[in-house]
């Protein structure tokens, strides 16, 4: 037997004050406990079986069985009731009727139960939508949410990959800040939002081809993006960490490649420091497939300096460093020398007069953070395109080229730097580029705010490295 005036309470359904009002039976309560049944809340109204099973319901029961659950407090309530005053009865009921009208909770929530999508759960087994469905938060975290592969095993080397990206945890190469090993995977992290038809807008005008790439959409382009990874670094020794690197990039560039891509033979690579000492291994195999490099380094130091000037003075284990490693591109005849470009420059020299002219006998050519502002961007793009013309070319972006306000979290900060849209600009503008390889370094998430901006002006930074090379191919 039901409490009936307990449910019409609870419930909002209320009696018309028109009406006669009957005295209602109050049930014991053991006979209450047995036969009232669980109440829907509003849980179950919202997610329905997610959360109200059977067994769910079944415990509701029990509880109101034990007398965990009771209804002494409604009952003695109910009992107050002058039931033999009908019209007492009506005015209050009527009262709280209006008083629940007036509820603007309970109108809200009404009104959302009103018009609320109803949920329609798939079989407890079915797994299709969470295995395949790409997500910001699940799976394993890769660039942009590319495949993952394993592009180091020989046996697979007959698997196209067209672009590569990789990363080089190591960072026992620089001279001041460290963190830079666990850039690969905070840049990968701020990559999440990439992909699933979201990409930033791309190119510096209509004009540009970049603004219809999507490089995480393969119905826009036919060719094989992947991330590779990380290669092992060992921390205990730069030398077995560098060879470990140089053989992981090695490795992928003996890949083939796919149909899709025509403009070269072999893939393309682009590597996540790490330290700037890493850019040597990536030059190096670059340079074992494509020959001499045009090299766009964009840095707030020069990296030619002679290891006696920095380093190497003290020990010569310390001689290959996160400054000297363009100095021994140079020496070992990876640059194509005369046409090879500092971009975003303005760090002290150590030695001035000397390093000056180091760095020229490396064969670089220096564009200046202030110089931006004195040419311009278009001239600048337009110097550098006129003089590497169909040269391979690698770019090199160490992100502390960024002034700290966009670059907090990084090695060695240098005051003045560009901002992240005039790096960006410059990168779109060297569209139609013969681009092989590149990489961002010198990441350190430690370093970093707490909105990880660093990690994001990297990950920016590959997305335009990315679009470079897809539009070669269109």
């Amino acid at each position: 037997m039901k409490n009936y005036l307990l449910i019409a309470l609870a419930a909002g359904v209320l009696a018309s004050p028109t009406q006669n009002v009957q005295q209602i039976p109050i049930p014991e309560k053991s006979e209450m406990e047995n036969d009232y049944p669980a109440q829907e809340s509003y849980i179950d109204q919202l997610y329905g079986p997610l959360v109200s099973t059977p067994d769910s319901w079944q415990h509701r029961r029990q509880l109101v069985a034990s007398g965990v659950q009771n209804f002494k407090e409604e009952e003695q309530f109910i009992e107050s009731f002058p039931f033999s005053d009908g019209q007492w009865l009506t005015q209050n009921i009527q009262k709280m009727h209006l008083n629940q009208q007036k509820s603007h909770r309970n109108a809200a929530h009404s009104g959302y139960l009103k018009y609320r999508s109803q949920v329609k759960f798939p079989n407890n087994d079915e797994t299709s939508d969470i295995s395949n469905d790409p997500s910001h938060f699940g799976g394993i975290i890769t660039f942009g949410g590319f495949d993952h592969f394993d592009c180091f095993n020989p046996q697979y080397y007959k698997k196209p990959i067209d672009i590569a990206i990789v990363g080089a945890p190591f960072d026992t190469g620089t001279s001041y800040r460290p963190g830079a090993r666990f850039g690969p995977e905070a840049i990968r992290s701020a990559a999440r939002r990439l992909g699933g038809g979201v990409t930033p807008v791309r190119g510096n005008g209509p004009q540009s081809k970049l603004g219809q790439v999507d490089p995480y959409d393969r119905r826009t382009h036919n060719l094989s993006i992947v991330d590779c990874g990380d290669v092992p670094m060992t921390p205990f020794d730069n030398r077995i960490a560098l060879n470990q690197l140089y053989r992981g990039q090695r490795a992928i560039h003996n890949h083939s490649v796919s149909a899709g891509a025509k403009s070269v033979p072999h893939p393309k690579i682009i590597t996540m420091g790490g330290d700037h000492t890493i850019t040597l291994m990536a030059l190096r195999s670059a340079y074992e497939k494509y020959g001499k490099l045009a090299v766009l380094h964009f840095d707030s130091h020069i990296d030619t300096w002679d290891p006696k000037v920095l380093g190497g003075g003290i020990t010569d284990y310390m001689s290959l460093n996160h400054g000297t490693f363009l100095h021994y591109a140079a020496e070992n005849g990876y640059l194509e020398q005369g046409h090879c470009f500092h971009l975003g420059l303005r760090a002290p020299y150590i030695r001035p007069s000397y390093d000056k002219k180091h760095d020229s006998a490396c064969g670089f050519e220096t564009i200046s953070a202030r110089d931006l502002d004195r040419l311009g961007m278009h001239h600048i793009v337009t110097k550098i395109k006129e003089s590497v013309k169909d040269m391979p070319v690698y770019i090199s972006v160490d992100i502390d080229v960024l002034d700290p306000a966009n670059a907090p979290g990084t090695g060695t900060m240098e005051i003045g730097g560009w901002t992240g849209r005039e790096l960006l600009s410059v990168l779109d503008g060297l569209e139609g580029i013969n681009l092989v390889g590149g990489d961002v370094v010198e990441v350190s998430p430690p370093f970093d705010t707490n909105s990880e901006i660093t990690s994001l002006a990297a990950t920016a930074v590959i997305d335009s490295l990315l679009g470079l090379m897809v539009v070669e191919e269109m």
